[in-house]
This record gives C-alpha cells, structure tokens and sequence, in this order.
C-alpha cells in the first residue's frame, strides 16, 4: 500500500493531543503529519527510541508489538532504534529492565512509548498522541513504570469491567488494522523529519 504525505513544511507547534478514528480516510495523513511535527523538533543527534509494550498472548494487547514488527519489517531508518516485537515483546516482566537498558545505551532518548489502552465505547478504534509518559497496565490494575517522552496509544475494546477477559476477546482484524496505521504513520514521520530539509514541500511516498 502507498501512501503520500505532502507535509508543506508546516512547523506548527503541536500543544494538543490528538484522538483520531483509525478508519477515517485521513488518518494517514493527519497522524504522521502530527508525529512529524514532534519530531521535527528534535536536534538530529538526538536518538529516537521506540518502545512497543505489549504480549503477543493476548489479541488486545498484542497492538504494540504488531506496531513494532511492522516498523523491523519496513524500516531501515538511521537514529532510529526499535524495543518490542512479537518476538522479542516488551511486558510487564521485563519493561523496568528495558526501560533502564534504553537509558544506559542511549543517551538522552526521545522515547516514543506505543500501548493498547481500553477505552469508551464511542472511542474504540481510536488512535491518540500526547505528550508525557505512557502508564502501561493501568488499565489492568499494574504497577509498572511509566515510559515515555510521548505515547501513542490504540483503543482497542471497552474499559470499565473484566478487562483481562476483554483484552482476550478483542478482534485481531481490529488490532492488526490499527497497528498498521501506527507502524506507517511513525515510519512516514520519522523518515521525512530525516530526509528533507525544513523548506521541503516534496511529497512522501513509502511501501
């Protein structure tokens, strides 16, 4: 699938968080372009570390390590380091270890934390972005540490009761689906913010 982002430029500051359908026609688009618009930001030595939280022994949880074996699969970005695969997953058991790894290989990381969170039922399939630490398994009443500089977290069934069991029985195609957005959308944003020069107006095409 191709998709094209004609960012204009545009160096808007992003103050407020973004919550997006992930089935809208646009989300492509307005997601990288709010993602780029963050990373832009950032001095170009500064390294970029994506943590994708989740376990693939759970359909609903299993959005983060779908982004981050979609992202190892297409991505082949400089200053960009990946933690979290449906391989190699980052969960409960070994997230403070990693989190420490980051810090003592990287120095001062912008890290991008990436989790499936519950929600209202109005907001199932929604994607957000904000500023501020991802408190993964808060959710499922977790005492794990926060992780995160920025967080894009994925709606992906309805909070308030049972929510093991409704992790469990979360669709795959709606996991899939959204992971593919996010995976896209953070390839597209950091590969421009690397590649073209503020002033650029070209439009970016990827696989």
């Amino acid at each position: 699938m191709k998709f094209h982002f004609g960012f204009d430029g545009d160096k808007t500051p992003v103050q407020e968080p973004l919550k997006i359908q992930h089935t809208d026609s646009n989300t492509p688009y307005l997601l990288a372009k709010h993602l780029q618009a963050i990373f832009s930001k950032l001095p170009t030595y500064q390294p970029i570390v994506v943590i994708c939280v989740g376990t693939d022994r759970s359909t609903g949880d299993a959005l983060g390590p779908l982004v981050g074996s979609h992202l190892n699969r297409t991505t082949t970005l400089r200053n960009l380091h990946l933690f979290g695969t449906l391989d190699e997953p980052v969960h409960a058991m070994n997230l403070a270890e990693t989190v420490e790894t980051i810090h003592k290989q990287f120095q001062n990381p912008f890290i991008v934390a990436v989790d499936a969170c519950l929600g209202q039922v109005a907001s199932v399939g929604c994607i957000q972005v904000a500023y501020g630490p991802l408190k993964p398994g808060a959710g499922v009443n977790k005492d794990l540490p926060p992780v995160g500089d920025i967080h894009v977290t994925g709606i992906v069934n309805v909070g308030g009761f049972m929510e093991y069991f409704v992790l469990q029985n979360t669709r795959l195609s709606l996991v899939m689906n959204m992971a593919t957005v996010i995976g896209d959308a953070l390839y597209a944003a950091i590969r421009r913010t690397q590649s073209f020069a503020p002033s650029a107006t070209t439009a970016l095409k990827f696989e």
